[in-house]
């Protein structure tokens, strides 16, 4: 799947399909978007090919952590970003900027409980009130992959 910043100077592929796909619908991520929610398709960045320069902003989160949102310089749209909760092995990468941005739907609402009360969710993925436990929500092939990266820091920094 590919994907690209509105103006197209920044261009990515993924490589693989996405891990997991959230729908978040907190007031930090409708606030950052404009919008009633982030639909964010989580991938390793391995997996991940870019071409061209972003932006890093350091974004703050209610978490107080932080995130770190990847930009094009030239036309400010968000394209990924990396939580401290999965470090930089892993993008979250903005849906809406595929090429195709319904090929991938989300496979969890979360934060559901500050979802704007005209956005009807049907139940055919979970939905959550807060956040989730990976381990319940994510298929095994996914954890497999995850695993994976974590293996790979780790032995980095033995």
């Amino acid at each position: 799947m590919d994907g690209r910043c509105t103006c197209g100077e920044v261009t990515y592929r993924l490589t693989d399909k996405p891990l997991f796909v959230h729908c978040c619908h907190c007031t930090w991520c409708q606030r950052e978007t404009g919008s009633a929610f982030a639909v964010n398709a989580l991938i390793e960045m391995a997996c991940f090919e870019v071409e061209g320069r972003t932006v890093a902003v350091h974004t703050p989160s209610e978490s107080g952590l932080g995130q770190i949102v990847h930009r094009c310089p030239t036309c400010h749209v968000a394209l990924w970003s990396h939580y401290p909760g999965m470090g930089e092995d892993f993008a979250f990468v903005r849906s809406g900027t595929m090429a195709v941005p319904g090929a991938y739907p989300p496979d969890i609402h979360i934060f559901t409980e500050s979802r704007q009360p005209w956005v009807a969710l049907d139940g055919r993925v979970p939905v959550m009130a807060q956040y989730y436990r990976r381990s319940v929500q994510w298929p095994d092939w996914a954890l497999e992959r995850r695993q994976k990266v974590i293996d790979r820091a780790m032995a980095r920094t033995a």
